[in-house]
């Protein structure tokens, strides 16, 4: 039976990046070996989508109050993109030491993650 998702994000800069998720996000960690930090996730919840393009594969972060979580993330000096307001939510992406950008989210529909 499945009972859990592993996530992978590629970067440029694996530790610079690994240190923010534990330091800045503060997420718990386990080292899987080597230095290899693997992370707790937050609830979560899959969506698939139709393309038309190559699969891609993304990664976003969902929080209650999206001004209030940006705030706390800019006073600890994080670059975060424009809020662009959608049907479904709002969106920002947090920018990662390594150059890639996490997507952050507040949905505006019934989340999945708390289901019984």
């Amino acid at each position: 039976m499945i009972n859990g998702a592993h996530l992978i994000v590629y970067s440029h800069d694996a530790d610079a990046d690994r240190a923010f998720i534990r330091d800045v996000l503060e997420f718990p960690f386990v080292d899987g070996g080597g230095g290899w930090l693997i992370f707790q996730l937050p609830p979560s919840e899959l969506a698939v989508h139709p393309t038309g393009e190559a699969e891609v594969h993304e990664l976003y972060l969902t929080c209650d109050d999206l001004e209030q979580t940006m705030d706390d993330l800019r006073s600890k000096d994080v670059p975060l993109d424009p809020v662009t307001h959608h049907e479904w939510g709002m969106l920002t992406a947090v920018h990662l030491p390594g150059g890639g950008r996490l997507g952050l989210y507040e949905p505006r529909h019934q989340t999945a993650y708390d289901l019984p």
